[in-house]
């Protein structure tokens, strides 16, 4: 079971209007607590959010839907692994123009601890974005900016030397983007955030690497995946339950 149905469609105009839409903003309001320690709803979430102006019945059964979900999954959380480190990693990603109504994209990112997930985000991009390896990169500013702060919180906790934090992203153009300096005249329109992840890249910071498509595991939070795969990221992510923890 997902929490989003892989081959569903939500717009604005299908399906009949609410007659009382506030039980729907009151719901999407109740989810949105969740999400602080379930990454596996934080893109249905997110993605229920934008319709609170004028919630319609289709709108509500998949809130609904997400609803039964968490009942069948209410054993899930997230593993807090005993790591002798506390080096930080983070993998990043964008859905391309997947907003049927705005085309805006949609960023994630995830953050591990060690090998403890600590963070993560699904959010819509405020801008358009003319490109894939430019929603990509905007994503990746989000993290570096979130790996940053990470950063220096470790430093005041005298935990770590943080330096060189590995960043994968699986768009291989917006890798060459952050790691080339001269700016062509497609990106200038991003140069403030092409600056900023240039220079944490030189401050060595952040290590960009690439990532197969295959090992991303910031999918669940940019777009509906099938069970296999949603199952798949989540033990990867760490998100499981205590009965399939064994005799650890």
């Amino acid at each position: 079971m997902c929490p989003l149905d892989y081959n569903g469609k939500l717009s604005f105009e299908d399906g009949v209007p609410l007659e009382d839409p506030s039980l729907y903003r009151r719901l999407i309001e109740k989810l949105n607590f969740p999400t602080h320690t379930r990454p596996n709803i934080a893109f249905s979430v997110q993605h229920l959010s934008q319709f609170l102006q004028n919630p319609r019945e289709p709108h509500m059964k998949v809130a609904i839907h997400v609803l039964r979900y968490l009942k069948g999954e209410s054993s899930l959380g997230i593993l807090l692994n005993k790591s002798p480190t506390f080096d930080l990693l983070g993998y990043c990603n964008a859905d391309w123009a997947s907003c049927p109504h705005s085309r805006r994209s949609i960023s994630g990112f995830v953050v591990f601890l060690g090998n403890t997930l600590i963070t993560w985000k699904s959010k819509k991009q405020v801008t358009i974005s003319m490109s894939s390896a430019e929603a990509e990169y905007r994503s990746m500013r989000r993290l570096v900016a979130e790996l940053s702060k990470l950063g220096r919180l470790l430093h005041e906790l005298t935990l770590t030397s943080v330096t060189s934090i590995p960043v994968k992203c699986d768009n291989l153009a917006a890798i060459y983007i952050a790691k080339n300096s001269v700016f062509h005249e497609m990106t200038k329109h991003i140069k403030v955030d092409c600056h900023f992840v240039q220079y944490k890249l030189m401050e060595v910071l952040i290590k960009l690497t690439h990532v197969p498509t295959k090992d991303q595991l910031t999918d669940m939070l940019t777009k509906p995946l099938t069970g296999v795969t949603h199952h798949s990221i989540l033990s990867k992510l760490g998100v499981t339950s205590p009965t399939n923890l064994g005799g650890c």
